[in-house]
């Protein structure tokens, strides 16, 4: 009984300082954890954000990387972290496929997390070597329908956002494909380039450049609307696949419970900085459009997406190696 009035006690007193905190917020440095390696899109936006977001709040805001697990290493060590403003998330869908990918993972993506905005959405473009002669989605799905497993496609690793598009692809045409995870983008890349894959998804902004120069066809891009790096490209909703948008989205988040006016004055912060041009061209480099929502809508987006990846590595018995 005593430990149970001594937690009840911890944890009311917890509740206090938060909320004391919460009307001087921010009086400390705000650290946004980046769950992969310096480089990646995530990390892009994060220190695109983190100079402009310390010269709005008057405090630093340092970007920490925390790699591991796909992600789930990082987004762990924020969901446990003090519901305090000062922990922030740099989160993407990837953390919405990889905590459903690996076993006993310590945290719930949908209720550990509260929504900020979102930062930046990314487009993977579909696409074919030409020694295969697929030079439009309907000859793909033709000859996969025709020859169950015999396209080959690849990825730079299980549960990757390129893998599980062609997941939900193949769910989508209802054919099948045979998967031939890397471990990293270089080995993809190479070998679908040299014909040792037939098909696969890359980065608009990095397959337009091989599609230029006649190295690969595009067959799709996987946006809901057309990619302005890639305008003559149809997207696969506008080839038949109804309601299939396999965009990339990055967004940041915060420790559940952490206060509303913190939530608050994040999101308009972030909002902000967002919309301004010199952000918005260090990420268009990248390959990343630039966006910004309000909590409810990233809420909502995060619901949707859990279900949706989570009944495509369900019904394809996907894990992680």
């Amino acid at each position: 009984m005593n430990l149970i009035k001594r937690a009840l006690s911890t944890g009311l007193l917890m509740a206090f300082v938060v909320a004391a905190q919460a009307q001087t917020w921010p009086g400390q440095t705000i650290r946004i954890v980046v769950p992969f390696t310096p480089g990646t899109g995530m990390d892009t936006i994060a220190r695109a954000v983190s100079p402009k977001l310390s010269e709005r709040l008057g405090q630093p805001v340092i970007v920490q990387n925390t790699p591991g697990a796909s992600g789930n290493i990082g987004a762990d060590a924020v969901a446990k972290a003090t519901p305090d403003g000062y922990t922030v998330l740099m989160g993407a869908n990837t953390m919405l496929i990889a905590s459903q990918l690996y076993q006993n993972v310590p945290f719930n993506p949908v209720k550990d997390f509260s929504s900020v905005s979102m930062a930046a959405y990314g487009t993977l473009m579909l696409v074919s070597n030409p020694k295969t002669n697929i030079k439009s989605l309907k000859d793909l799905m033709a000859l996969a329908k025709s020859k169950p497993g015999f396209i080959s496609y690849g990825s730079p690793g299980v549960g990757t956002p390129h893998h599980m598009a062609m997941e939900l692809l193949k769910s989508e045409g209802k054919v099948s494909m045979l998967h031939i995870p890397y471990k990293g983008t270089a080995g993809y890349v190479q070998d679908l380039l040299g014909g040792e894959l037939m098909v696969g998804f890359l980065p608009v902004h990095v397959a337009q450049g091989f599609v230029t120069a006649g190295k690969l066809n595009a067959l799709a891009v996987g946006s809901a609307k057309r990619n302005p790096a890639a305008p003559n490209v149809a997207t696969l909703q506008e080839l038949g696949m109804k309601g299939l948008n396999v965009d990339m989205w990055y967004g940041f988040f915060v420790p559940n419970r952490t206060p509303a006016n913190v939530v608050s004055r994040l999101n308009t912060e972030i909002a902000a900085i967002m919309k301004l041009p010199d952000v918005q061209s260090v990420l268009t480099k990248g390959g990343l459009d630039a966006s910004s929502s309000t909590p409810a809508e990233l809420t909502t987006i995060v619901g949707q997406d859990y279900t949706r990846w989570g009944k495509v590595i369900k019904t394809n018995g996907i894990a992680a190696e």
